[in-house]
């Protein structure tokens, strides 16, 4: 006799996404793990009285999605500080920060994440002068989506700007701007760094947001963070509704190396990722590394963050150490370099060694990462700047339609795992822009996007065994859409409605 299974999905349309995709009608879950996918009529006689079924009304049920490069403590940070990302011109931008001034303590910090200039059909980044018009008692903080470029007002200056490396802090006539980048952007935020309990308020309000948009698991990339113990602590409170790899940055790497730890360390919803590093910066920033200069900065070619020998250098002493490595490169001259470096490596296949962004990839690097066996770990949703008019218009000119192009990356057969590195965390937003890009090489269609989302993700973390599609024996971490993005007109406004990690749901919004 067939003992009773623990839940139930049944009336709905299952997409396995597995190679072919097939659908079924009902999903069953015993301890976490899916048992039977198939017909609803049978799997209804797996129901006991202890089992919990959901209808789910027709609603198409996928594998969970899998955010392969995300920030969840700076998600946090957003929803609880000044989210800057809705503004749609400046001064809804400063109108927000004077909301949030307006919240805090006399004298804290006044902290925005997510300001996007370019959407304000704007060129600058928010400056000192108009900072100090927010008017707060403490010093004002506006951290630029792609992390790469903060903001700063005069007190902010005065407070960080003796630590920040003289490279970093942008002038003009000799004073600073307020602009700061790169290293100079990693040491404000490091300085504002919350302690552990308040980096658990942050994760906390992060994994519940990102359960409601359908995401199962993270790669999350940790730096000199409370978040690992957070995590772990979660998880051993049995609070945790999210699978957590966690990248490590770099300069983490003697000290993973002290503890004994390595890729794939770890059980449960915990378990250790890869070594994470830069090689350049962002394009926003005008400092990714590129072989011609920028369009709208002739003089510019942006810069190495991690110059390409001490790159191979972290390459080695991590394979060394049993790490799998991502190494940030988005900028053409970026990405040739570390093609090149892991093109020397042992085993770039076994390590599934990741290369961020390859936003600029030239079909001869992307042709070399199919032959390497390495992961483009790649964000979608960065298209929405690759428009005719807009951020990459500006920086790139005609360079523009050869950003991120995901389809010429999938035919060339490099393995593609979708994040959205916070910009932001909504996989079907992601999905609707790799759906929706502007050329054919910057296309896939919906199947092969949800897999980069689902399946992908798994492969980069080492999951496919056990994450990724809807089939008997994978981990039941699965999402139910309130409509189909094979046949909605508009994929990204369409809603979750349910959630489920490892058997237990852990959003409901039916």
């Amino acid at each position: 006799m067939t003992d009773a299974v623990d839940l139930l999905l049944t009336d709905a349309e299952v997409h396995t996404l597995a190679r072919p995709d097939e659908t079924a009608e009902a999903v069953a879950v015993r301890d976490g793990r899916i048992v039977r996918v198939g017909d609803a009529y049978e799997l209804d006689f797996l129901a006991g009285v202890d089992t919990r079924v959901v209808d789910l009304d027709g609603r198409v049920l996928l594998p969970g999605f899998v955010d392969a490069h995300t920030h969840l403590e700076v998600v946090g940070r957003t929803l609880v500080n000044a989210d800057l990302s809705a503004a749609e011109s400046r001064a809804e931008a400063l109108d927000a920060l004077r909301e949030r001034a307006a919240a805090v303590d006399a004298g804290d910090p006044v902290l925005g994440f997510g300001y996007d200039e370019s959407a304000w059909g704007e060129h600058d980044y928010l400056t000192r002068t108009a900072l100090d018009a927010v008017d707060a008692a403490g010093p004002v903080v506006a951290v630029r989506e792609d992390l790469h470029v903060v903001s700063l007002d005069s007190t902010a200056l005065e407070r960080f700007g003796d630590d920040l490396p003289e490279s970093s802090v942008r002038r003009e006539g000799g004073e600073p701007t307020g602009v700061v980048v790169e290293r100079g952007a990693a040491a404000v935020l490091d300085a504002l760094a919350p302690d552990e309990s308040g980096t658990e308020s942050l994760l906390r309000a992060a994994q519940a947001y990102a359960n409601e948009q359908g995401v199962t698991a993270v790669h999350d990339m940790v730096r000199r963070s409370h978040a690992p113990a957070v995590y772990r602590d979660l998880a051993a409170a049995d609070e945790l509704t999210l699978r957590v790899r966690l990248n490590y940055w770099a300069d983490h790497l003697d000290a993973l190396v002290e503890t004994g730890l390595r890729t794939g360390h770890g059980d449960g919803l915990v378990r250790v990722g890869a070594i994470k590093t830069f090689t350049d910066g962002s394009i926003g920033g005008r400092t990714a590394r590129l072989s011609d200069p920028y369009a709208d900065a002739p003089d510019e070619r942006g810069e190495w963050t991690v110059p390409p020998a001490e790159f191979r250098a972290l390459l080695d002493d991590a394979e060394a150490a049993g790490f799998q490595v991502a190494a940030h490169a988005i900028g053409d001259e970026a990405v040739d370099e570390v093609v090149a470096a892991l093109g020397d490596a042992d085993d770039p296949a076994g390590a599934r060694h990741r290369i961020e962004h390859a936003e600029l990839a030239s079909d001869e690097a992307i042709d070399r990462m199919a032959d390497l066996g390495v992961v483009a770990s790649v964000q979608p949703n960065f298209h929405r700047w690759a428009g005719e008019s807009g951020l990459y218009a500006d920086r790139l000119g005609d360079r523009r339609t050869g950003t991120n192009r995901l389809g010429a990356l999938a035919d060339a057969g490099v393995h593609l795992a979708f994040g959205s590195d916070c910009m932001p965390l909504d996989p079907l937003a992601g999905v609707a822009h790799a759906v929706g890009a502007p050329t054919e090489s910057q296309r896939l269609g919906v199947t092969e996007a949800l897999r980069a989302y689902t399946l992908g993700g798994a492969y980069a973390g080492f999951d496919e065994g056990r994450l990724g599609t809807v089939e008997p024996g994978k981990r039941a971490d699965l999402v139910a859409l309130d409509e189909s993005p094979w046949e909605s007109d508009d994929i990204a406004a369409v809603d979750v409605s349910l959630t489920v990690v490892d058997g237990a749901v852990v959003y409901d919004g039916r």
